[in-house]
């Protein structure tokens, strides 16, 4: 893990506290989201399937509370029962949103994968350009394992005032016919695409009657929107005559879709198991994380810490290292009532899952340090009951109850 230090850190005066009502980031960020425009009408998309990442450049936290007000170092940090140390206080996004998810047209159900850049003067290919940028971008792409990238025109878009492309697996069929009078427009503007080599994958990949004892990382490995397997998104950008590059210094920028999500419709495998443990009957199994038999060296449920990090024995006196379990020190029940969010917040140490019970939310983490594969972002889903995700630590996350109803929650991990 590695440490932001032009990250900030917000003191908060001895016996004062946040006013959490004001400026909330958690309510910032969905407030983003819910001005998000895809190529068209919402119902030509499976609403519970979109996942959106917003990278950052910047965050800024609360610091401690009481008498340790002035410890703003997150490496000595460590009391568990002072939560106001992790809270989120403020966040810069990045010039780039990216959105995957499913869609229907024409009978079929197919992934897509919709990337877009900043407009205006604020971007930062704007500001190399000398605010020049014209009617479109180029950009390089290369999306999953395909082993060569491309580069492709994206137009602007005035509705979303974003320079904007969503390419879609299409491979039976015309598209424009089966899309509502935006998409169609879409189409012919450019801004949506047919690329069955960039998104690969159908829905019925997963079918639960054919993947019986099957190691679910083995089935459709390239999928857009694979149950369990990360995708990863390498992209830079250009002004249209390719003169000026967003490229981060010539190393292209790096995104991943990659939340530890786990259920009913997320596995590491599935089947039937007659007489478990010498019973009776039959039952229906599903591995979620595991360290036997294939499942060693997934290592989802260990962590790496650092010199700096409390162990799963609750001490410092260690060099950098590995722990290949998930220590828990707490569990809790918790119902969210309608319009309740537990606010973005960052864990230093400890892991810890939230497992949807009953109902639906809107399910945020990120990176707080930075892992040096991808960017930093804030990948949002919604989380369904039977489904839980998981932090690392070195990570933030929240969770908000969007609807009108109670949902119900249970945590467990350690505190931070």
């Amino acid at each position: 893990m590695e440490l932001i230090h032009s990250d900030q850190v917000f003191r908060v005066a001895a016996g004062s506290q946040p006013d959490y009502n004001r400026g909330n980031t958690l309510i910032r960020l969905l407030g983003i989201l819910e001005r998000q425009r895809l190529a068209c009408g919402r119902e030509q998309y499976l609403s519970e399937t979109l996942e959106y990442l917003f990278p950052f450049d910047f965050l800024e936290l609360y610091g401690p509370a009481g008498a340790d007000a002035d410890q703003l170092d997150a490496t000595r940090q460590d009391s568990k029962l002072d939560f106001q140390k992790q809270n989120l206080r403020d966040f810069r996004l990045g010039d780039v949103v990216l959105c995957r998810g499913y869609a229907a047209a024409g009978g079929q159900v197919v992934p897509f994968l919709r990337i877009s850049y900043r407009a205006g003067p604020d971007s930062l290919l704007s500001r190399l350009s000398g605010d020049r940028l014209g009617s479109h971008l180029k950009l390089y792409l290369r999306v999953g394992t395909n082993p060569v990238g491309q580069v492709l025109d994206v137009p602007y878009d005035p509705a979303s005032e974003r320079y904007a492309l969503e390419l879609w697996s299409f491979p039976a069929g015309n598209l424009r016919q089966n899309l509502d009078s935006r998409g169609r427009d879409a189409i012919d503007r450019g801004e949506l695409l047919v690329r069955n080599d960039l998104i690969q994958g159908a829905r019925d990949d997963f079918a639960r009657d054919g993947i019986d004892d099957r190691y679910l990382v083995e089935v459709a490995p390239n999928h857009a929107l694979h149950p369990i397997l990360p995708l990863h998104v390498e992209c830079a950008w250009a002004d249209a005559g390719g003169t000026f590059w967003d490229s981060r210094g010539g190393s292209n920028y790096h995104y991943e879709f990659s939340m530890i999500v786990r259920g009913w419709e997320n596995f590491l495998a599935a089947g039937v198991s007659p007489n478990p443990h010498g019973g009776v009957g039959f039952l229906e199994y599903r591995n979620l994380l595991s360290n036997y038999g294939r499942y060693a060296g997934r290592n989802e449920l260990g962590r790496d810490f650092d010199a700096w990090n409390f162990n799963a024995h609750g001490n410092k006196n260690h060099p950098a290292g590995r722990e290949n379990f998930f220590a828990v020190d707490y569990m809790d029940l918790h119902i969210l009532k309608p319009e309740c969010g537990i606010g973005l917040h960052r864990h230093r140490d400890n892991q810890e899952v939230f497992l949807m019970m009953q109902g639906r939310a809107y399910m945020i983490i990120g990176d707080w340090t930075r892992r040096p594969w991808r960017e930093r972002a804030f990948e949002l889903r919604t989380l369904r009951a039977g489904h839980f995700a998981m932090l690392k630590g070195g990570q933030l996350h929240g969770l908000m109850n969007p609807g009108e109803e109670d949902i119900s929650l249970f945590m467990f991990g350690g505190y931070d």
